[in-house]
């Protein structure tokens, strides 16, 4: 088993963690055995407490099958945030598997109010021999979830429906080996996991008061780690509104709980828009891959390409580096906000474009030429009442 030290950052948790430690001690294989004692680390990284978090991870360290370091720290104030936090407890892990000096090192990730599955960090290593560098599971809101407004219920099924489904497309799409289908979407610091040589590439991870986990992974795909979005790995968190780190999974239910009209997620985007997303991403990872991508630059100019992101294209050493390029700079895949009420008629049409794709196994490099000129030039302004025919014509055999 590979050496690996989970990094857990706390903030006035002192009556969560104990459930979150109690599903770590019960950690078990694939095969259902027991992990070996000591089969793992855990830092503790106690944040600006008020409460007595610190204290109760060392109470139940002795009694726990694992060792475990607990730290406390008040942060300088412009560290002294969720994303701060997490940092130093990953940066301490990072230290740890250091002072071990076994090579293949992970660093995995969770938070105080959350529970990970039994077969958790077993799933995790195995994406990773597999030939991830970093490894993703999906997120579930405990009982405190169910409380919430029917309506935001609702809500949620409409985007997990529709998040799915734009998830599939882009699999098939821009397939990539290390991320095969079936395959989420969901990034979340509540389960995360990293080789130590790729969290130490990425220069660890960024020190910011929200999304510190979102631009992690940013940085990591604009230099091309292998990402593993694995349908395997679940954890349970809370869900509750009122949370410990502003910005976070409570402020968010809490804020769309009072304004159940807020605009979705920015990655539920259009279909159309996010077809010819996955499509684009497709054809240029293939040009990459084949050395043309900075020999055959039609694409620039299909994609409306700012004359800045032209310089940096060829300036780009990764693929992930030129895609992160286009997309700031690329008029044509700018961003539209979705509402809730807008999400039925997406749904629709992601289905009718899946269907195609499932029932046709396209190609779509065989035909990206003139359909997505055509797409790009006559793309709605207002995407969301465009005709079913626009989003057909991306997908037409």
């Amino acid at each position: 088993m590979r050496p690996c030290i989970v990094a857990i950052p706390t903030k006035d948790e002192a009556e969560r963690l104990p459930a979150c430690l109690s599903a770590l001690a019960g950690q078990r294989s694939l095969t259902g055995r027991s992990l070996a004692r000591g089969a793992f680390g855990i830092v503790i990284f106690a944040n600006n407490c008020h409460d007595a978090s610190a204290e109760v991870a060392r109470s139940m360290a002795r009694g726990l099958p694992f060792p475990m370091r607990v730290f406390e720290a008040s942060l300088l104030r412009r560290f002294a945030h969720a994303g701060g936090a997490r940092r130093a407890a990953m940066d301490l892990a990072e230290a740890w598997l250091s002072e071990r000096a076994k090579p293949g090192g992970v660093i995995l990730t969770t938070d105080a109010d959350s529970r990970v599955a039994p077969d958790w960090i077993a799933n995790n290593l195995a994406a990773i021999d597999a030939g991830a560098d970093v490894v993703l599971g999906r997120v579930r809101l405990d009982e405190e979830g169910e409380r919430l407004p029917e309506a935001l219920h609702f809500r949620g099924a409409l985007e997990s429906a529709y998040e799915d489904l734009l998830t599939e497309i882009a699999a098939r799409l821009d397939p990539v080996d290390h991320n095969p289908w079936p395959h989420h979407a969901t990034i979340s610091g509540a389960t995360m996991a990293v080789t130590r040589e790729a969290y130490r590439r990425a220069g660890g991870l960024p020190s910011i008061p929200l999304g510190e986990d979102k631009a992690f992974i940013a940085e990591l795909s604009r230099r091309d780690a292998r990402i593993r979005f694995c349908p395997r790995i679940e954890v349970i968190t809370s869900g509750r509104t009122i949370g410990r780190a502003p910005g976070g999974v409570a402020d968010t239910l809490r804020l769309r709980s009072e304004a159940p009209d807020a605009d979705c997620d920015e990655a539920l985007e259009p279909a159309s828009v996010a077809v010819m997303r996955a499509a684009w991403r497709g054809r240029l990872r293939r040009l990459y891959r084949s050395g043309r991508v900075k020999v055959d630059l039609r694409w620039i100019a299909a994609l409306d390409i700012a004359p800045r992101g032209v310089r940096q294209v060829s300036a780009a050493k990764t693929f992930g580096e030129l895609w992160s390029v286009v997309e700031s700079t690329s008029q044509a895949l700018r961003r539209r906000p979705l509402t809730p009420a807008q999400l039925p008629m997406q749904i629709a049409e992601a289905r009718l474009v899946l269907e195609r794709l499932r029932d046709h196994a396209l190609v779509v490099d065989q035909h990206v030429d003139a359909e997505y000129r055509m797409a790009i030039a006559t793309l709605d302004p207002h995407p969301l009442h465009a005709a079913d025919e626009d989003v057909a014509s991306l997908v037409a055999g």
